[in-house]
């Protein structure tokens, strides 16, 4: 049985592509999913991929992860995860591993973006490297 990574995703990342592309790259979701697909089937994992502007999905999937035995979370929480102690205390409530993804580094950018809800609350962060910020989070979890 292949084991399942959700990948979460939260407000605006469905306008990857064309939001900000000097930020966020020219990569699109469903580009960034193909691009984890690829490497999940070289690593054994499934990728369960999805988006959301609105919070509460994104809660209720983590505990969706949480009850359906997935082996972890990758979760893009955007803007999110410098406002929402919500899903900080979602990421505490589970016992899989979350670990914060960022294509851009949010410490080169506002200072606002500096505090993270969410990676006090994660296993890890990865940040900084575009699309690949996903890849480099999803062959962490291969090793875990």
């Amino acid at each position: 049985m292949t084991a399942v990574v959700f990948v979460l995703n939260g407000p605006n990342l469905n306008l990857l592509g064309s939001r900000e592309p000097d930020i966020y790259g020219h990569d699109t979701l469903d580009d960034i999913a193909g691009q984890l697909e690829d490497r999940g089937r070289d690593l054994g994992l499934e990728i369960d991929m999805r988006q959301s502007n609105h919070e509460g999905h994104l809660i209720d999937w983590l505990h969706e992860a949480q009850a359906s035995g997935a082996r972890a979370v990758l979760l893009n929480a955007g803007a999110y995860t410098h406002t929402s102690t919500a899903l900080h205390d979602a990421i505490k409530a589970i016992t899989i591993p979350v670990i914060e993804v960022h294509l851009s580094n949010p410490h080169k950018r506002e200072d606002f973006r500096h505090q993270s809800w969410v990676g006090q609350a994660a296993l890890g962060t990865v940040a900084g490297f575009g699309a690949d910020s996903y890849v480099i989070a999803l062959e962490a979890v291969a090793r875990l």
